[in-house]
């Protein structure tokens, strides 16, 4: 941790297999140019929609256009995401979005146009075109819009600006990892850390709590120094949505999120107030830290750090992958070949590098997924490695299982994959110890999965959706409302035994997630289905496992909420996260017990 490396120190055996996508910028480029034959090809298509034949036609042209689309995509980000201070890829990125942005413009459309096709008409063109059915579930899923779909001139004027909406996005990526910059943290020993989004919650779990305190002040200062300029990005990023839902109808940008991804408001209203319902077992947690690290005052920055000492240890890469691979032996043989494969054929990008994208996500690609990572050697280093394969195996499923059109599974059943990953090595690892000590560590490690995921999820979900409501009333979120809002749901959701301070009060400036349109919610939701199905795993053995792997291969084929009910678990009602909670205070029962007799 004394020295964040160059990307050209990093060894190649620890990156990803980007020439999978593209040999060489050049073979991009060329692919590249290939957007424009597609553009003229599909805008060729204006005004003849209304036919059986040439609907289908269009579809499999637009298909595989967007095929195409998705691998420049990955080449493209992933290299811009790499060190996100090299223009070079930063203006490929730019450059690629210019031109999905004009195809969409010249697509237009093709909405209004398939809405125009009466029920009776659509029965037909099946008839007619029997390869049509191929197209049946994405044309049933766009007609569901149709009381949202604008004229051809209005959808092409939309489809024009989709550049500037993601401007707020764009600019805060760039601000927040490439130019901002933080004082390195100093520890009790006064030895100095190089202090980045990347190494910062490593800190935040050392035991060493001057280094903590530290790196917490610090980072938060850098934010603090810039908190007009963050506030601008969130206002600007909440008004564009606004503008969107807006043109389209839609009685807010809450209700357009979720009608994408054909999930109920109610799941996401459900959420917040079961977790309110259970606020007690959140206070009763902060309580019992407070109380084993011994402090008169609880601040944030004591809130990672384990309740017990001396058994955290740095997990090698290595051994990372092998503890995960062993863990998911539940899934059955056929899940780890290809979790194997991913370790073996460089689908992960494994170390933090200067300029490197902090975090870690899993992209799905047509070749394979691509999976970043800034691993530092820790516990949470170790599950977010199984997270993010959970991810990429779901992607890997999806692909090879469906059509393209039908592969790229929404947003809410996402994380869900990762997270049964998450909780299967949580239960090996329980089981593997018999010592006291090392249980009491791990469950130490769960509660706070459940504190990071469905509490502080859950609470960054109601904060999303009070500014966008503030943003709705016509005012402007300014960085004082936007820090009195957060400061506020950090005392209702942690209580009264921790010290909200000015500095978690400006922690909204650095969630890219506010920046994602709704997403956060579903970390939660995600969470209570994960700890659902992977207790149906480990109790009913195949027959679980096999609706498992079918909802993995779904792609998007059902909704949601019905793809998750094949496989167990319905999340319409509260009692998916009520139940998870209850087993978090079931956790918090043992915690107490085994820090009593150690």
């Amino acid at each position: 941790m004394n020295q964040i490396k160059q990307r050209s120190e990093i060894a190649p055996e620890d990156t990803w297999a980007i020439e999978d996508l593209y040999p060489s910028d050049e073979a991009w480029e060329a692919e590249f140019a290939r957007i424009e034959e597609d553009k003229a090809l599909l805008a060729s298509f204006d005004g003849k929609l209304n036919e059986a034949n040439s609907l289908y036609t269009y579809l499999q042209t637009m298909e595989a256009a967007e095929v195409r689309i998705e691998q420049l995509a990955n080449y493209c980000m992933r290299k811009a995401d790499e060190d996100t201070r090299v223009g070079k890829y930063q203006a490929m990125s730019g450059k690629f979005m210019s031109a999905v942005v004009a195809l969409s413009a010249a697509c237009s459309f093709e909405t209004p146009q398939i809405m125009a096709i009466s029920n009776e008409e659509l029965d037909g063109f099946y008839k007619v075109c029997p390869d049509l059915e191929r197209y049946r579930r994405h044309l049933t899923d766009m007609r569901r819009h149709k009381d949202h779909t604008l004229s051809p001139a209005e959808e092409k004027l939309l489809a024009s600006a989709g550049e500037m909406s993601q401007a707020p996005d764009s600019i805060y990526s760039l601000f927040a990892d490439a130019d901002l910059k933080f004082q390195d943290a100093a520890d009790s020993e006064g030895k100095t850390h190089p202090l980045s989004q990347g190494t910062f919650i490593s800190y935040m779990e050392s035991a060493d709590r001057t280094l903590r305190k530290s790196a917490y002040e610090n980072l938060y200062a850098g934010f603090s120094n810039f908190k007009n300029t963050a506030a601008g990005l969130l206002d600007a990023q909440n008004k564009q949505l606004k503008f969107f839902a807006t043109a389209r109808k839609y009685p807010s940008a809450f209700e357009a999120a979720l009608s994408r991804t054909n999930v109920p408001t109610q799941v996401y209203l459900n959420l917040i107030d079961t977790v309110h319902k259970n606020a007690d077992k959140m206070h009763r947690y902060i309580r019992l830290r407070k109380k084993l690290l011994d402090v008169d005052d609880l601040h944030f920055y004591d809130i990672y750090t384990p309740l017990v000492k001396d058994v955290d240890k740095h997990i090698p890469f290595a051994e990372a992958k092998q503890t995960v691979y062993d863990s998911l032996a539940p899934l059955g043989e056929t899940y780890r070949a290809i979790l194997k494969e991913g370790f073996e054929k460089r689908w992960i990008d494994v170390y933090q590098n200067e300029g490197k994208r902090s975090g870690a996500y899993s992209a799905g690609a047509a070749v394979h997924p691509y999976v970043l990572l800034n691993y530092t050697g820790t516990l949470d280093s170790q599950f977010t490695l199984a997270h993010e394969m959970g991810h990429a195996l779901h992607s890997y499923l999806s692909n090879k299982h469906q059509n393209p059109i039908d592969a790229d599974y929404v947003i809410f059943v996402a994380e869900v994959a990762s997270t049964c990953n998450e909780a299967l090595l949580m239960e090996y690892l329980l089981d593997k110890t018999t010592d006291k000590k090392e249980r009491a560590y791990l469950i130490n490690h769960f509660l706070d999965q459940f504190r990071g995921t469905i509490y502080r999820q859950t609470m960054f979900a109601e904060f999303e959706l009070n500014i966008g409501r503030m943003v709705a009333e016509g005012k402007t979120l300014t960085a004082e409302v936007l820090c009195a809002e957060y400061r506020r749901l950090n005392e209702l959701y942690y209580g009264p035994d921790v010290e909200v301070d000015d500095q978690i009060a400006m922690e909204w400036a650095r969630i890219p997630h506010f920046y994602y349109n709704h997403y956060v919610f579903q970390y939660a939701t995600g969470y209570a289905a994960a700890i659902a199905l992977s207790r149906r795993i480990l109790n009913e053995g195949e027959c679980a496992v096999q609706d498992y792997l079918t909802f993995l291969s779904s792609g998007k084929t059902k909704s949601p909420i019905d793809l998750l009910k094949g496989a167990g678990v319905d999340m319409t009602t509260p009692a998916p996260v009520d139940s998870a909670l209850q087993l978090f205070g079931e956790l918090l029962d043992e915690m107490e017990t085994l820090m009593e007799e150690a």
